[in-house]
C-alpha cells in the first residue's frame, strides 16, 4: 500500500494532513490491442488538423497569396533559425506565436465543408476508424 498526503508537506511542517491509501499495481506486459486504439484514436485527433492545412494548400480555389502565406508561416516555425531567438524570456516565442497566429487565421478563414470532407477521407485511409 502507497501512501502519499493529499497536500504537500514541507519538511519543517508535522504530518497532519489527510492520508490517501492507493494500490500501486505493477504490470510488465501491455495489452496491445488497447495501446494500438490509444494510439489510433490520438493520432487521428492530432492529424486532423495537419490533413486540412495539406487539403487547404492543395485546393485550386485557395488563393495563391493564401497558399504562399501558410508555407512561409509553417517554414519559420520549423526552422531554427529566428528573428528573436527562442532563447530569450517572452520576447523569443513571440516571433513564433506571431506565425502561428498568422497560420491560424487563414486557416480558420479559407478552410471549407469541402476541404474538410477531403481531409476525413484522407484521414480515415491513412488513419482506418476503430471497428
Amino acid at each position: 500500500m502507497l501512501q502519499m498526503p493529499f497536500v504537500s508537506t514541507s519538511a519543517s511542517e508535522p504530518f497532519d494532513e489527510q492520508v490517501i491509501e492507493a494500490e500501486v499495481l505493477e504490470r510488465e506486459l501491455i495489452d496491445e490491442g488497447v495501446f494500438r486504439n490509444l494510439l489510433r484514436r490520438g493520432g487521428r485527433q492530432l492529424a486532423m488538423p495537419v490533413v486540412e492545412g495539406i487539403e487547404l494548400l492543395l485546393d485550386y480555389q485557395t488563393p495563391a497569396q493564401v497558399r504562399l502565406t501558410m508555407l512561409a508561416a509553417l517554414t519559420y516555425f520549423v526552422l531554427p533559425a529566428d528573428l528573436i531567438p527562442d532563447f530569450l524570456p517572452v520576447a523569443g516565442l513571440s516571433d513564433d506565436l506571431a506565425a502561428l497566429t498568422a497560420l491560424l487565421g487563414l486557416w480558420s478563414h479559407h478552410v471549407t465543408p469541402e476541404i474538410r470532407s477531403r481531409a476525413q477521407r484522407r484521414l480515415n485511409r491513412w488513419f482506418p476508424p476503430s471497428l
